[in-house]
């Protein structure tokens, strides 16, 4: 995080992944306690707008994406922060938060809590992300015994997504995270899978470099 707002001294945070937004903030300020800037809510303003075109850094928490895209939709903020990292504001999303970084939010891993007018994002990458990514089934202990879980993979529900939509996927391990530049991304802190259309599966790691299309460089 200081890394990302180097040289920033306040950072906008958005915390519409959560209902509750003030106690979202307080655990966000908890979190970055050790970082040399100063965290502020953007529901601390009276314009949320105007607190988009003032910033001087933005960190979208993670939660619920449905209801993330919901509110930034509902209060026209989609296009403002858009532009503003396109004009070179830092932005840092988790979770939520890298998922409306991308063209749509449509690989999130939430339930649908809330119905939003549209899955658009920032289109701050050109590729799509899923969080929180792991690359098999789930095995859970019960009692003694090892019980696996028959439910859709992540890489299931990833092919489906690109059985409608081309745009590459990247998997994202927990713990990693993804630095994008405007041209290449930078793999940092761990694994990743990456998905596209027609080809397979690709492990990537630690400091691995990906342009636009999450090939390899």
């Amino acid at each position: 995080m200081s890394d990302a707002f180097e040289g920033v001294s306040e950072v906008l945070f958005i915390p519409y992944a959560s209902s509750d937004h003030d106690s979202y903030l307080e655990g966000a300020r908890r979190f970055t306690a050790s970082a040399p800037f100063n965290l502020v809510g953007i529901h601390e303003y009276d314009d949320a707008l105007e607190a988009v075109m003032e910033a001087s850094g933005i960190y979208v928490g993670g939660g619920n994406s449905f209801l993330l895209i919901h509110d930034l939709h509902e209060k026209g903020l989609i296009e403002a922060i858009s532009r503003r990292v396109s004009e070179g504001v830092p932005y840092v999303g988790i979770s939520a938060g890298s998922n409306v970084a991308c063209p749509t939010m449509m690989t999130t891993n939430d339930m649908p809590v809330i119905y939003p007018p549209s899955y658009e994002g920032f289109g701050i990458v050109p590729f799509q992300i899923n969080p929180h990514y792991h690359p098999g089934g789930i095995l859970w202990r019960e009692g003694e015994d090892v019980v696996q879980h028959f439910g859709e993979t992540r890489s299931r529900r990833i092919a489906e997504f690109h059985q409608h939509n081309p745009t590459p996927v990247i998997g994202l391990f927990e713990g990693t995270f993804l630095r994008w530049d405007g041209e290449s991304a930078t793999l940092v802190g761990g694994s990743a899978e990456i998905f596209c259309v027609g080809d397979t599966t690709l492990r990537v790691e630690h400091g691995a470099i990906l342009d636009g299309s999450l090939s390899p460089r």
